[in-house]
């Protein structure tokens, strides 16, 4: 397994190193001891699996406050998608700065995504699958959000943003009052 680092402290892209033969192949996703730096004490409380049917339409970009912020593993199954992690770390040298990545079977990459930073993603094939690996349970007092439209982020997404739940396009725009998270 590849590690990658980004400019984003903590916010990594995994590549699965696949062995192939004449059946197909085998590629690891996640191995705790191969990620022990990143991983540290934390453990998988829960994983996920999200379907999205429309091209264009996207999801998030959501989080969990302290003290329920988790770590996620966010890996591509069927589909395509570019994902992306906002840092919303108070104090953080990339506040307010974020990272996309096209993830998909073919590519064998995985987002980890630390605590404090909002997740989403915009769906470039049909019916695309994303299996996330959760470092806490979620929790619905803990939840929040950013519109991922929100002129100020900038995020020039791959096509143009369709297909908003309610949720999501009710998160209200940052502002220089929004003090980041706490993790």
């Amino acid at each position: 397994m590849k590690i990658i680092p980004t400019r984003i402290a903590g916010l990594f892209v995994l590549e699965a190193t696949p062995f192939e033969d004449n059946r197909g192949s085998f590629a690891r996703l996640f191995c705790s001891q191969e990620l022990r730096e990143i991983v540290a004490t934390r453990a998988i409380a829960q994983i996920n699996l999200s379907r999205t049917r429309a091209v264009g339409a996207v999801r998030g970009l959501h989080y969990q406050r302290s003290p329920h912020a988790e770590m996620k593993f966010v890996h591509c199954i069927k589909g395509r998608v570019w994902d992306l992690a906002l840092d919303l770390r108070s104090g953080s040298e990339t506040y307010l700065q974020w990272h996309g990545e096209e993830l998909s079977p073919l590519n064998r990459r995985t987002m980890v995504i630390p605590e404090g930073c909002a997740h989403g993603f915009q769906v470039l094939d049909p019916d695309s699958e994303l299996l996330y690996l959760h470092t806490a349970s979620y929790e619905a007092s803990a939840e929040g959000g950013v519109q991922p439209t929100d002129p100020m982020l900038n995020i020039p997404w791959p096509l143009p943003v369709a297909d908003l739940s309610t949720r999501d396009r009710s998160h209200p725009l940052l502002s220089s009052a929004f003090p980041g998270l706490r993790v």
